[in-house]
């Protein structure tokens, strides 16, 4: 993530969101690790976001989801536009968009190294 972070200007990153109020509508960007849509969740999808600092929690309510379908399920490298909320110890973003920024990764040469 910090090889594309310059081309990311606006976002937080996952050590920032602490210290952003809870409220605050704010973007995120992100490696997509996980999405989750458990059948106990009432049409909730959870994404993971991992960055260069840690991972960032995503709530996709189902209307979201399936307007949104393309973005949700084929983005590597997601931007997330959204509300902040802390709950406690946990802090979730709850998207309002979605956006596919995996063109970001083509080119970056990140395959392991062969040393001799």
């Amino acid at each position: 993530m910090s090889l594309v972070r310059p081309k990311l200007k606006g976002t937080y990153r996952a050590a920032d969101l602490a210290k952003v109020t809870s409220g605050r509508h704010i973007r995120v960007a992100g490696i997509v690790t996980c999405r989750q849509r458990p059948g106990t969740a009432s049409g909730v999808t959870f994404v993971t976001l991992e960055d260069e600092t840690g991972n960032t929690n995503v709530m996709v309510w189902r209307d979201l989801a399936e307007k949104e379908r393309i973005q949700l399920l084929s983005s590597r490298l997601m931007i997330v536009h959204g509300k902040l909320e802390h709950q406690g110890p946990v802090t979730h973003l709850m998207a309002e968009h979605l956006e596919n920024a995996s063109h970001l990764l083509a080119g970056l040469n990140v395959g392991s190294r062969d040393f001799h």
